[in-house]
């Protein structure tokens, strides 16, 4: 009986471990439930690497998550759905960027405040907005253009 016991422990103890990882993994990647946010939303160019359950940050700080995707068969635009949690007022006149966090790094959702005494209300739409930026194509555009500067047709003497 001793031998039932210890193996009871233990996979008793397996199971707990493993459903802890499953609880914080929930909530690591955005999908806990009862955030206690309210919804904005955004019209994008291009929301590369953004998808569901991407940070959304001001100053830094994580405040919100990416809660829907989807394009805009009218506008060809993407539009986003994100969640701030409640207690953060957002300035009206407030900017929202497709940010990477490096050369290696995935890209988040920024909130830029603004200076407005007014916030925004559950549902209103943040129209002030800045695509993702492709660092391949950026340097695409240099590689193509030969790395020249606009000298301006200055011969060297």
């Amino acid at each position: 009986m001793a031998e039932n016991t210890g193996e009871v422990l233990v996979g008793g103890a397996v199971l707990a471990v493993a459903i802890g990882f499953v609880i914080y993994a929930g909530q690591a990647t955005g999908f806990a439930t009862g955030t206690g946010g309210y919804p904005l939303s955004a019209s994008f160019r291009s929301v590369e690497g953004v998808t569901v359950g991407t940070d959304v940050r001001l100053a830094g700080v994580k405040v919100g998550t990416v809660t829907d995707v989807e394009l805009n068969p009218e506008t060809f635009r993407a539009d986003t759905t994100f969640s701030v949690v409640k207690g953060i007022e957002i300035p009206d006149d407030s900017a929202v960027v497709v940010s990477s966090e490096g050369l290696l790094g995935g890209n988040f959702v920024e909130i830029f405040p603004g200076g407005s005494p007014f916030g925004y209300q559950p549902g209103d739409e943040i129209l002030d907005t800045q695509g993702a930026v492709s660092l391949i194509n950026l340097l695409l555009k240099y590689v193509g253009s030969g790395g020249e500067e606009d000298g301006g047709g200055e011969a060297s003497q």
